[in-house]
C-alpha cells in the first residue's frame, strides 16, 4: 500500500478537499500527472480537466478543475484552482456556459496572444465536455 500524503484542493469560493491521500491524478498543462508521497518537488500549471483522488481508505473522488497551480512537496501536494466541483455536481448546462463565455471573450479579445490563449481554453473546455459528460 502506497505511503499516504497531505492533499488540498482549494478554489476561491472553498477549501473542497483537505485528506490524507495515497494517489492524486492532475491535468498538468504538459499532460496527466501521478502524485504520490516523496514525489520531488514541483510546481506546474493546471489545464481544464478531471482531477481523481485517490483516498488513503482506498476510496476514489474525482473534481473537475478549470485551470490553475498545482505546488507538490515529498510530503503532500496543493491545488489551486482557478474554479473547481465535484465531478458530480458538472451538469451540461453549467459547463456549456462555460465554453459560451470563453467564445464571447475571444470575439473581444484584444490582441493576438489573448485570443490565442483563450482559443486554447476554449478547446480544453470542448475536450472536457466529451469527457466528463458523455453524449
Amino acid at each position: 500500500m502506497a505511503d499516504p500524503f497531505n492533499f488540498e484542493l482549494v478554489s476561491p469560493e472553498r477549501l473542497l478537499v483537505s485528506e490524507k491521500v495515497t494517489e492524486v491524478v492532475i491535468p498538468a498543462t504538459l499532460g496527466e500527472m501521478t502524485v504520490m508521497a516523496n514525489h520531488a518537488p514541483t510546481m506546474t500549471t493546471i489545464k481544464p480537466g478531471v482531477v481523481s483522488v485517490k483516498l488513503a481508505s482506498g476510496q476514489v473522488n474525482k473534481y473537475v478543475v478549470f485551470g490553475g497551480f498545482a505546488d507538490i512537496l515529498p510530503t503532500g501536494c496543493t491545488l489551486l484552482a482557478e474554479s473547481a466541483v465535484p465531478a458530480t455536481e458538472l451538469t451540461r448546462d453549467a459547463l456549456q456556459k462555460r465554453i459560451d463565455a470563453a467564445q464571447a471573450e475571444i470575439a473581444n479579445a484584444q490582441n493576438y496572444e489573448h485570443k490565442t490563449k483563450l482559443e486554447q481554453f476554449l478547446g480544453q473546455l470542448a475536450d472536457l465536455n466529451g469527457a466528463v459528460i458523455p453524449g
